[in-house]
């Protein structure tokens, strides 16, 4: 079997997973050419746009083509981001976070830094990959047809959150956002450390 067509297969898997799990939101889904120099780190990748609507009240955008790029035994990862409002933004850092989880290889507790805040006016410039407690495990537990995806969340979080994660970890750090109750796709949240 082709491995282009085991990930066309598995992009097809994420993107009916997600579609099946939003239904009733409007979706769409495009190809997302990470350009000259990039383009091998993820040869295949979709990002799913969702709407508002009955399942939750912010848009998300979703990842399809990380999984194979880096899975083990059939096992690997999807992103998905969570916003106030639909901006191609959104999709350009999570093509920055399927290009960074290719060579580095995120997982859950993990960051990565976007070097600029998530959005104008926010004190959030990295990204924290935890479950999505948005959306729950029926959106994390993805099977595909050659194995099964997990779709992570990329939570947007401050520089002093991802330190006090380093010295205190990430149970800890996502004991203050309950405590806090922050509001995950508000842009100027305060930090929480």
């Amino acid at each position: 079997m082709f491995e282009s067509e085991r990930s066309q297969r598995a992009i097809a898997g994420v993107e009916a997973h997600v579609r099946d799990f939003f239904t009733g939101h409007a979706i769409t889904a495009s190809d997302y050419d990470l350009g000259p120099g990039r383009r091998e780190a993820v040869l295949s990748l979709r990002i799913v746009t969702v709407s508002p609507g009955p399942r939750a009240e912010s848009w998300a955008y979703i990842t399809a083509g990380c999984w194979s790029t880096v899975e083990t035994d059939g096992d690997g990862l999807e992103f998905v981001l969570t916003a106030p409002v639909r901006d191609e933004r959104f999709v350009d850092l999570l093509a920055m976070t399927a290009y960074y989880h290719a060579d580095h290889h995120l997982d859950l507790g993990h960051s990565l830094p976007i070097g600029e805040p998530w959005l104008p006016g926010s004190h959030c410039d990295h990204l924290l990959i935890s479950p999505p407690y948005l959306h729950g495990p029926d959106l994390e537990h993805c099977p595909l047809p050659d194995g099964h995806a997990r779709i992570l969340w990329a939570l947007p979080a401050t520089a002093a959150e991802m330190a006090y994660r380093r010295e205190h970890g990430h149970e800890a750090l996502e004991q203050l956002f309950d405590e806090h109750a922050i509001v995950p796709t508000d842009p100027r949240r305060p930090s929480v450390a």
